[in-house]
């Protein structure tokens, strides 16, 4: 089973209107001084529902799996199941006028995430595989891996001095992955901590776009497992992918 382009325009447009919901919703809450615990918890749920109604009724007979959902288990007897994380960075969004959160929306077939769309709301962009963005050009100087401000990897520290590369800090996954699409970084390396939510549609966005995709250990990232801890992932400029994966190993 293939998606249809209306699977690619829907993720898209489902990214993009929860985006456009949780901008808004930032500007009236910072306008009424609510405290960064307020913003988290309302633009976790307002988006969830936004997409949760909006799947319910244009993919009635697919399943979804949502950080912000109980999970029922239907999804594994699906071949077609829709992974959303509504609020990618949810200490970033709180934190105004930061733009490093993201909205995640993918489709995953027979457990392959083939369908993605990444809204950066704050920055007003969507990176969807409806219209796979250009592998950005190489640029002089040392490469760039990119980290989390606080709890950078022991991996990525161990690739980014196997390439004599740069550290860049920035947020949430979706914005890690986004910017080595976008030629703002050249790999990110993940270890721990993340859930299928966190990486499916990122990860179809990177592979439509060209990029090295894996698990620290080279394997494919699947998706739609009984368990949806997915904690590792390498997503890589293909030039630099056999050195960041050597160092890796």
């Amino acid at each position: 089973m293939v998606p249809n382009e209306d699977d690619h325009r829907l993720a898209a447009l489902l990214a993009d209107e929860a985006g456009s919901a949780l901008v808004d919703l930032r500007a009236r809450l910072v306008s009424a001084g609510a405290p960064s615990r307020r913003l988290k918890d309302e633009g976790d749920r307002g988006a969830n529902a936004v997409l949760l109604a909006r799947l319910a009724d244009a993919r009635p007979e697919d399943a979804v799996l949502s950080e912000e959902a109980r999970d029922d288990g239907v999804r594994l007897e699906r071949e077609r199941v829709w992974i959303i994380d509504p609020l990618d960075g949810t200490r970033e969004y709180s934190e105004p006028p930061r733009t490093d959160w993201a909205v995640h929306v993918a489709l995953c077939i027979g457990g392959e995430a083939v369908v993605g769309a990444v809204a950066l709301p704050a920055k007003g962009l969507t990176l969807t595989t409806a219209e796979p963005p250009p592998l950005a050009p190489t640029r002089e100087g040392p490469p760039r891996v990119i980290v989390s401000r606080s709890r950078p990897p022991a991996e990525a520290t161990r690739v980014a001095e196997a390439l004599g590369a740069d550290l860049v800090e920035m947020g949430s996954a979706g914005a890690k992955a986004m910017a080595v699409v976008m030629g703002e970084a050249d790999v990110y390396v993940h270890s721990g901590g993340q859930f299928e939510w966190d990486s499916a549609a990122p990860i179809a966005v990177c592979r439509a776009a060209g990029l090295h995709t894996s698990r620290l250990d080279g394997s494919p990232l699947t998706y739609n497992h009984p368990d949806p801890y997915l904690p590792d992932l390498v997503i890589s400029r293909p030039e630099l992918a056999d050195q960041v994966m050597a160092a890796l190993s």
